[in-house]
């Protein structure tokens, strides 16, 4: 049976192999300088995903399977580049789990209200 939810670590793994399996082709990009190019693909995969939006709406993405399926694999593109970016600046899942903690229970306490209020 497939497994159904794969963590941040699991992700970067299979990321890392993909790139091993590639490197050759995908030539020595492995390393901290080339998480700027990743990021650019990343937001090049948001664009793609925004379109989908724009072009078909939500109500496709939530109601016609074929639409849905393209909406999800472009969010998917963008999360393996999002994990590239990850790997090649050394950010191990246990320091993204940390400060992922750590904003979301900073922004449960955040008071909201006032704070647009006061803005």
């Amino acid at each position: 049976m497939e497994k159904k939810d794969i963590s941040i670590g699991e992700m970067q793994q299979m990321q890392q192999a993909l790139y091993e399996l590639h490197k050759e082709e995908w030539g020595n990009d492995m390393n901290p300088e080339a998480a700027r190019n990743h990021m650019l693909y990343m937001i090049e995969e948001i664009g793609e995903s925004i379109a989908i939006i724009k072009k078909k709406g939500i109500p496709a993405i939530m109601h016609q399977s074929d639409i849905r399926k393209k909406f999800i694999t472009e969010m998917t593109d963008i999360a393996r580049y999002y994990i590239d970016v990850l790997n090649r600046l050394n950010i191990t899942a246990e320091e993204y789990t940390a400060c992922f903690l750590e904003k979301h229970n900073e922004c449960v306490s955040r008071n909201y209200k006032d704070k647009w209020k006061k803005d």
